[in-house]
């Protein structure tokens, strides 16, 4: 679409993978452990001095990212604070999104199945055929109630055949008149 981000798109795309809840959780996680991994790293560049190692720029990532935030190690710098503020509101907007865009997706599909919108519509041609055969059913029908000659069990036939007929022709009105 004109005027998405580049972000937006791979959102999109990432939603999109997501049809499964296996392909969801895989999406979910793959997000939270980018952000965990990038943040840890950025850290541990931005403020040195607290975060001497990846070993404790993950750690306080995973505290901050989970939100769980123990306080054992905060950064004290103005950049790091800054990517801290950043992660939080990544931790909890960001995934927060990912999750309900893809818990979205799977009640719209659960919403469709229910509705029957997924089924294919009869075709005009379909529904021709079928008032094609329905006036020659008529047709017989009218024939052997004017005394024609109909076959000895063609009555107990004839009835089953029209009870059939008549429940599948509830089933077809049924789906041509749903609501779209």
């Amino acid at each position: 679409m004109p005027g998405e981000t580049r972000l937006e798109r791979r959102l999109d795309r990432a939603v999109d993978r997501a049809v499964t809840p296996r392909g969801a959780a895989i999406v979910i996680a793959t997000a939270t452990i980018a952000i965990t991994l990038a943040s840890a790293a950025l850290m541990t560049v931005i403020d040195r001095e607290h975060y001497p190692s990846l070993g404790s720029g993950l750690w306080w990532a995973v505290q901050t990212t989970t939100t769980v935030g123990y306080g054992d190690v905060v950064p004290t710098t103005a950049a790091g604070r800054f990517l801290a503020a950043l992660v939080m509101l990544f931790g909890i907007g960001f995934l927060t999104v990912i999750t309900a865009a893809i818990t979205s997706t799977f009640v719209s599909r659960t919403a469709q199945r229910a509705d029957g919108i997924g089924a294919e519509a009869p075709t005009a041609e379909q529904v021709r055929g079928l008032d094609k055969r329905l006036e020659l059913i008529e047709a017989a029908l009218a024939g052997s109630s004017r005394g024609e000659r109909t076959p000895p069990d063609a009555d107990a036939t004839t009835a089953e055949q029209i009870r059939q007929l008549d429940q599948r022709l509830e089933r077809i009105e049924a789906a041509v008149t749903r609501p779209s």
